[in-house]
């Protein structure tokens, strides 16, 4: 019985187990044709990637090839420009070439004929010159020592007889004349007196304001000194400040700065600075006034603009403590009535006798003196050989050429002459501190001299490019010795250089 079962088991696992391996197999298979697929595709795929990437790569080498071809092309094309250029540029030199060498052979040849021609010439010259001797019997040299004696001769005769006449009649009349002239032309003649001292006084409105002026250790009054050149005192003196400087032009800016500074009430080295800087352009303007204004007057024209400003500059300066663009004026006005008065030309007589003393108000640094420089600059301003004469002839450096130069030192020395026009001593005072100046500016580095304290200092501003601090000490010794070597002056004399380093910026 128990055999019954055990066949229908065995069927049924084998059957169960053909079942499970038909299903196995079923699924590998199965496996395998997705596997298969999966790989085909993945071919197909990887193909068609490659197909892509090798079209895109074909792309880029074809483009890459064309803009090769391209820019070989232009390159070609722009060689091609260059060698036509260059051939073109060759063929014109070529043709200017072959024309100058014409040019030149044209001109050898004349060359050749115009020295055949004055060879043939000078033999002419030469048979002309050997018949005239043959028919005078006398040489060139002979012929021309006879004609030059008797012109001479005759010109002696001439003049010996006409000087002898001029003096017969000048004899007679000259000395009344000459009288009459002279005290008809100071007459006409208003002169002016002229005061300048070297010190000018600056009303406060209360002894505070020294205070102010002064600054925290002192900075506001040596920077207005150093800008100006000049020496502030600060005294005793109620409401009041003392401005000393032998340069009227720098005492005036000085002057005019501080008053602006004391009633603006803002004292600081900026705004000193600032102030100094407008009074200064503004002092520049009036300087130009001043000359034209003195040319109007006498009715002068065609100067030019350096020199009015050096005219004006007069105004400033004194000679002897005579205001010197006023005398310039008088002189002018006394000359040309004298030259009305003789007959000769006024005009040029005026003009020379304005500009006589233009070179005291020159800006340089020149070791002649006033007469040499104020003819230099009427050269070069393409004034009248007459007027330049007169310019300096006018204390006798060279020699008179003209009647007007004559009336020109006549007249300088009328308008000298009068009673308290002029004082020797202030002149001699501003000398000595100009000369300490010009010491101090002969140096290299030195870019500003200001002689202060009545000349018992000389303050010197250097280049801080140019000169270190070891140089510094140096330059002081050099100057003070050359001072004591070129210079006489009772005391002694400080030298102050200052050197700064400035370095300015602008936040926009």
């Amino acid at each position: 019985m128990w055999i019954l079962y055990i066949i229908p088991l065995l069927a049924g696992l084998t059957l169960g187990w053909a079942i499970r391996w038909l299903y196995a197999r079923f699924q590998l298979t199965a496996s395998e044709q997705r596997a298969e697929r999966i790989k085909q595709d993945a071919i197909k795929e990887a193909e068609a990637k490659k197909k892509e990437i090798l079209l895109e790569a074909k792309e880029q080498v074809i483009r890459e090839r064309n803009q090769q071809e391209r820019e070989t092309r232009e390159r070609r094309g722009e060689l091609q420009r260059y060698e036509r250029r260059v051939l073109q540029k060759e063929e014109t030199l070529e043709k200017k070439t072959s024309q100058i060498e014409q040019v030149e052979q044209q001109y050898t040849e004349r060359g050749r004929l115009l020295q055949e021609r004055e060879e043939e010439l000078d033999r002419e010259e030469e048979r002309y010159r050997k018949e005239l001797e043959r028919i005078s019997g006398l040489t060139v040299d002979e012929a021309k020592a006879l004609i030059i004696a008797d012109l001479e001769n005759d010109a002696k005769h001439d003049a010996q007889a006409l000087i002898n006449k001029i003096e017969q009649e000048a004899g007679l009349s000259a000395e009344k004349k000459a009288r009459d002239i002279l005290v008809t032309a100071i007459q006409r003649v208003a002169t002016e007196v002229s005061g300048d001292v070297t010190v000018a006084t600056v009303n406060l409105p209360n002894d505070e304001m020294k205070g102010r002026i002064i600054g925290r250790e002192g900075r506001n009054i040596r920077t207005l000194e150093t800008l100006t050149g000049v020496d502030i005192i600060i005294d005793d003196t109620p409401e009041a400040v003392v401005i000393s400087c032998f340069d009227p032009v720098r005492r005036e800016i000085a002057k005019s700065s501080l008053e602006k500074l004391v009633v603006d009430g803002r004292i600081h080295p900026a705004r000193i600075e600032e102030v100094v800087a407008k009074v200064s352009k503004e002092t520049s303007q009036k300087i130009f006034e001043e000359g034209e204004k003195v040319l109007f007057d006498l009715g002068i024209h065609n100067i030019g603009q350096e020199a009015i400003r050096a005219l004006g500059r007069l105004y400033f300066r004194t000679s002897y403590g005579q205001n010197v663009l006023y005398h310039s004026r008088e002189v002018a006005l006394i000359a040309g009535i004298l030259a009305a008065e003789l007959g000769v030309n006024r005009e040029l007589a005026k003009r020379g006798a304005l500009l006589h003393d233009i070179g005291k108000g020159a800006e340089s640094d020149s070791d002649l003196n006033h007469a040499e420089i104020g003819m230099d600059m009427a050269r070069k301003m393409g004034e009248d050989p007459r007027v330049i004469n007169a310019i300096g002839s006018h204390h006798n450096d060279i020699e008179p050429s003209c009647v007007e130069s004559v009336l020109v030192q006549v007249a300088d020395a009328i308008s000298a002459a009068r009673p308290g026009a002029r004082r020797e001593t202030l002149d001699n005072y501003i000398k000595r501190l100009e000369n300490l100046e010009n010491i101090a500016t002969g140096f290299t580095g030195v870019d500003k001299a200001f002689a202060i304290q009545a000349g018992r200092e000389l303050r010197i501003l250097v280049n801080n490019d140019t000169v270190d601090d070891a140089r510094t000490r140096e330059l002081a010794k050099d100057i003070a010795k050359k001072i004591e070597n070129d210079l006489r002056y009772p005391g002694r004399i400080r030298v102050t250089i200052i050197r700064e380093t400035r370095i300015t910026e602008y936040a926009r």
